[in-house]
């Protein structure tokens, strides 16, 4: 079987990148811009918020090894899906909570997956989830950025498995 996509939004990507990284049966991430209006965007131009870009993480998996319900498990669990434009701190646009679906399986699953987080927590969720548009790779510092160390130069594990706590810092 052919590797999946699956892309997802949920604040400041390079923490959402390395809780994905963990998952067996994920292959690959990648950090980047997604549903916005500029070509190309840059991060500078995306902070500004005039881009409508979300901060988002694009993953190709074996759906052999991971379903996509776990993918959305560990989506629902890494972020706070109840604040708008927002996680914590980081504030804008560019830090929204998004699903963004690459078939009709995916918006289904997506959608059935929201309602029933919604009761769990009796929130309203402001995840949108949306037809997955145009994706756009972050710069290369920002690809696997906490694996590699960050500003800090304190690499985390990004080992299959791993439940070590993500700490996220520029």
């Amino acid at each position: 079987m052919p590797l999946q996509l699956a892309t997802f939004a949920a604040g400041c990507f390079w923490s959402v990148e390395l809780a994905f990284q963990r998952v067996p049966g994920v292959v690959k991430t990648t950090v980047g811009y997604t549903q916005g209006k500029t070509k190309n965007p840059t991060y500078q131009e995306v902070c500004s918020g005039r881009t409508n870009h979300n901060e988002a993480v694009m993953l190709e998996y074996d759906a052999e090894q991971v379903t996509y319900e776990k993918l959305l498990e560990v989506f629902w669990g890494k972020h706070d899906p109840t604040q708008f434009n927002r996680q914590g701190n980081d504030v804008g646009t560019q830090y929204r909570s998004g699903i963004y679906f690459h078939n009709p399986q995916q918006e289904q699953i997506a959608r059935q997956s929201l309602e029933s987080e919604e009761r769990r927590i009796g929130k309203k969720i402001m995840t949108e989830i949306l037809p997955a548009g145009e994706f756009y790779p972050a710069e290369e510092y920002h690809q696997q950025y906490l694996e590699k160390g960050g500003r800090s130069g304190f690499k985390q594990s990004a080992r299959k498995g791993c439940t070590d706590p993500i700490r996220c810092y520029g």
